[in-house]
């Protein structure tokens, strides 16, 4: 299932949403427009390597210090799709939880999610010297926290059935619980020490399961959704 946009209004305009996915694709397009060694080491540079973040957190010689790489990583990309899949995925569910906590808190709630993603990853990968990058722990934890607040919120959904596609309207609990479902199951050879195919999918698992835990911290109180619509 491919999500398109939801059916769930916000109250104001989403302007850290919306700086985020700017800030992420002006991020990206410097790293296409620099000749390929520099690209590489870019990433190297300011990609969070789990190895490195536990056994030298604060650096040393000319490199970024490893504890900063949990954050400059986060706005890095590997791919046009890479890029283009998760800041579809900020756009359709940020909004609204930005909505839903004011435009401070959901600063601090997205970088909270995205420092869960790393430590999951890193719990599971520690001997690793790839440098993880990618937006997509921290957006897990968004959509940790819209399948909270709003399961019963539409979504519509791309659902590919070989030469047919289908356009559904289907209830958030199902589309982001399906989502997690998947992270999950390909995240399990991880857990036996095997490659996960370039995807990091413990970061995705601990960014969501953060935005599960803290959500209720930083939301406000506002009319929820209740399932298969209407609202309570």
């Amino acid at each position: 299932m491919i999500p398109l946009k939801d059916d769930n209004p916000t109250r104001r305009t989403s302007i850290v949403t919306i700086l985020l996915i700017a800030i992420n694709v002006v991020v990206f397009v410097y790293q296409m427009i620099l000749p390929p060694p520099l690209g590489e080491r870019l990433v190297a540079d300011l990609g969070a390597i789990p190895e490195e973040v536990l056994r030298h957190p604060f650096g040393g010689g000319a490199g970024t210090p490893a504890v900063v790489t949990l954050l400059t990583s986060m706005f890095l990309h590997g791919s046009i799709l890479h890029l283009v899949g998760n800041m579809l995925y900020l756009w359709i569910f940020g909004n609204n939880i930005e909505d839903s906590m004011g435009r401070g808190r959901f600063v601090v709630f997205y970088l909270l999610c995205g420092f869960g993603a790393h430590a999951a990853h890193i719990a599971v990968s520690a001997g690793s010297n790839v440098p993880t990058i990618g937006a997509s722990g921290a957006i897990a934890g968004i959509l940790g926290a819209y399948m909270l607040l709003y399961p019963g919120a539409r979504v519509l959904t791309i659902i590919p059935l070989g030469f047919f596609t289908r356009f559904i309207w289907v209830p958030a609990i199902f589309v982001l619980g399906f989502w997690f479902v998947i992270q999950f199951l390909n995240g399990l050879p991880a857990l036996g020490g095997q490659d996960g195919g370039g995807i990091a999918w413990f970061a995705h698992i601990g960014g969501f399961v953060t935005g599960l835990l803290f959500i209720k911290l930083f939301a406000g109180r506002q009319r929820r959704r209740a399932p298969w619509g209407g609202g309570i």
